[in-house]
């Protein structure tokens, strides 16, 4: 298989830029320890790139605690620095860090709060090259922008072993000592550590030498070790290369999620420090083109994600492209896109035709969203805090008439029988009654430990209901039940935690209600729009729509019935659901979010015709035609409309 790299080269500038992926050897072993090396940064000649700017960097200001944050790559800048074939320009890379400057803070929607440079700054390592790239980053730097760098094999010879050379004079850890990001290096100055602040919480980044020896590698395991909760993004300039060539374009050939693979080296990463730190769930390299990601196991079962982003094969060499990485904590996603300030800078009129291509890379290796549910993720060594359950009496807020819950009462896993009875915590003498369809399995309805993590009790009931034919177990109220005869002239509230499991079926579950009122509307009078007479008075509903919530009620005040709809709920989640009637209106809730289709029409009061209220039971024309398949966690009835500052999630 061939793939593209970019070759040792400053030994040997202009040579061939294309081979395969090879191994380097490591040397020596050194002990671990953070310390900072020492540079001098050194004059030299002006170039023409000097003066070239388009205009003057706002003010680094990124918010660290909004739960969108960017991360900033910038890989393989080298043809924009080829100092001993006088052939410097600046201003595609400098134009870069103006857009990564003026992108800080949630009014850009950008929010960057740091950004990686994947090594290869300079084409030939020379000395004449680094004056210019420390003319470039002092942009940065005269911002306060956070930032790594890392040598690629174009800046430096050999391993992190090597001594003093340009790049360590220029780039080195001396350049980071006023950073506030910045954490320390390892004794050769080639390896360093930097954490920023987003998403209210720290993130460590490891920017390590092209070829890192068994020192560095100790030295990053001790990094990791000395910040046991933070998560870790791994930098270095060679660790996956594509496993597709580039000579098809738009370089889409193979997965586009699957289409990268270890080197050799990067195999000697993983080995030595990737597989065995679960707290690294990110690595980015340059070297290799073109571009690509895969997704690896660590020891502990969990994914890393590796991603190789490259562009010095393109117009301009990249022209100082960077790959956006928008981390969403509460979406669960980081949106990657690529982008090129120096060609968005210009005019759209102006841009010649290369320039036009390149202004944003759009195709499926280089435009990407990637799912990672971060909580979840970082639980290996940042366990995430279960709410403990909570007294039944701490919820029997004023005007509470029913609150049934399922914890402390059977062991998990075993059955309901018919007959068996769940009591009414709030003391009004609600209690449920247990009732079985006849020929229905022994484990139709079961308890469970599964819960919604804001729900007070830390328990539920597992039915396994439908229909065709009518199948399972649901609960009934008593027929002298107080609540039987309630119509909440003033308001009421009524809350449950409901899920459904990936078998749940449409046809065969569809319009099954969580919690119903007996009672055929035909028998109590109504009539008119929308109105079905044989069924019931009042049904709290997972629709047959997509598994829409529905709120059907027949009020006091009207004829025929008024319906709240949710959007569709996701199967294998746990759903809060609240409809709220403030005496005039009717609001449903989801998660304590309003949803949209909330009618605004009065309905008072809920009609009654003194029957039962059924928990997993739907009723029409006066006989249970359907079962509830899922999950439902605790049921409170309140007899007036509470703010969500009192629901069952509030805190």
């Amino acid at each position: 298989m061939s793939i593209n790299d970019d070759t040792p080269s400053h030994e040997s500038a202009g040579q061939n830029r294309r081979g395969f992926l090879r191994n380097a050897a490591l040397a020596g072993a050194g002990a671990a320890a953070v310390g900072v090396g020492t540079s001098a940064f050194g004059g030299g000649p002006a170039f023409a790139a000097d003066s070239a700017t388009s205009g003057r960097a706002g003010t680094w200001r990124p918010d660290p605690t909004a739960l969108q944050f960017t991360l900033a790559v910038m890989p393989d800048t080298q043809f924009l620095y080829w100092g001993s074939q006088d052939s410097v320009n600046r201003t595609p890379q400098e134009e870069s860090f103006r857009y990564i400057i003026d992108s800080t803070g949630d009014a850009t929607g950008n929010n960057i709060a740091f950004m990686a440079h994947l090594g290869d700054l300079t084409q030939d390592g020379d000395p004449t090259s680094f004056q210019q790239v420390d003319k470039a980053f002092a942009l940065l730097d005269s911002h306060g922008a956070a930032y790594s760098v890392l040598a690629g094999n174009h800046d430096v010879t050999g391993d992190d072993s090597r001594g003093d050379t340009a790049y360590l004079r220029t780039m080195g850890p001396r350049r980071f000592k006023r950073a506030r990001t910045f954490a320390g290096s390892d004794p050769t100055g080639y390896n360093t550590a930097h954490i920023f602040q987003a998403a209210g919480r720290s993130w460590l980044v490891l920017a390590l030498d092209w070829r890192t020896t068994e020192q560095g590698f100790a030295w990053a395991n001790d990094v990791i070790k000395a910040h046991p909760k933070t998560p870790v993004i791994l930098t270095s300039h060679d660790i996956v290369g594509p496993t597709y060539d580039d000579n098809v374009f738009p370089y889409e050939s193979g997965d586009p999620e699957n289409n990268a693979a270890l080197s050799d080296y990067g195999q000697t990463v993983w080995d030595k420090l990737v597989n065995d730190n679960d707290q690294i769930f990110l690595t980015l390299n340059g070297h290799y083109w073109p571009s690509g990601r895969t997704t690896k196991k660590n020891a502990a079962g969990n994914d890393v994600h590796m991603h190789i982003t490259n562009y010095q094969n393109r117009y301009f060499g990249g022209g100082g492209m960077i790959r956006l990485y928008h981390f969403d904590l509460v979406r669960n996603t980081i949106d990657v896109e690529t982008v090129n300030p120096w060609i968005l800078a210009q005019k759209p009129e102006s841009r010649n035709e290369l320039a036009a291509e390149h202004a944003r890379i759009t195709g499926p290796v280089d435009t990407f969203s990637v799912a990672i549910d971060f909580e979840q993720r970082f639980s290996g060594f940042v366990p995430v805090p279960v709410r403990p359950a909570r007294p039944a009496g701490r919820e029997l807020v004023k005007g509470t008439l029913a609150y049934w819950r399922f914890d402390g009462q059977g062991a998990p896993g075993t059955s309901l029988a018919a007959g068996d009875t769940v009591r009414d915590l709030s003391g009004k003498g609600n209690d449920l009654t247990v009732v079985t369809v006849p020929g229905t399995a022994a484990d139709a309805l079961t308890w469970s430990d599964d819960h919604h993590p804001d729900q007070p009790g830390h328990a539920s009931l597992k039915f396994a209901g439908g229909r065709n034919p009518v199948h399972g177990s649901y609960l009934t109220t008593g027929a002298k039940a107080p609540l039987n005869t309630q119509t909440f002239t003033s308001g009421y509230t009524i809350e449950t935690f409901v899920m459904m499991p990936l078998d749940w079926d449409a046809t065969n579950n569809g319009n099954a209600s969580v919690l119903s009122r007996r009672g055929a509307a035909g028998s109590a009078g109504k009539h008119g729009k929308n109105t079905d007479p044989d069924e019931p008075l009042v049904q709290f509903a997972i629709t047959n729509n997509g598994r829409e919530v529905q709120f059907n009620h027949y009020p006091l005040n009207d004829t025929y019935p008024t319906t709240n709809w949710s959007h569709g709920l996701a199967e294998l989640k746990w759903w809060h659901v609240a409809v709220v009637n403030d005496g005039r209106l009717t609001k449903l809730y989801v998660e304590g979010a309003p949803v949209v289709d909330n009618p605004d029409r009065v309905s008072a009061g809920l009609t009654s015709l003194g029957l039962p209220w059924l928990v997993g039971g739907h009723e029409y024309a006066g006989a249970v035609d359907v079962v509830f398949h899922g999950s439902v966690g605790d049921i409170r009835i309140v007899n007036r409309p509470l703010p969500m500052s009192e629901f069952l999630t509030s805190r």
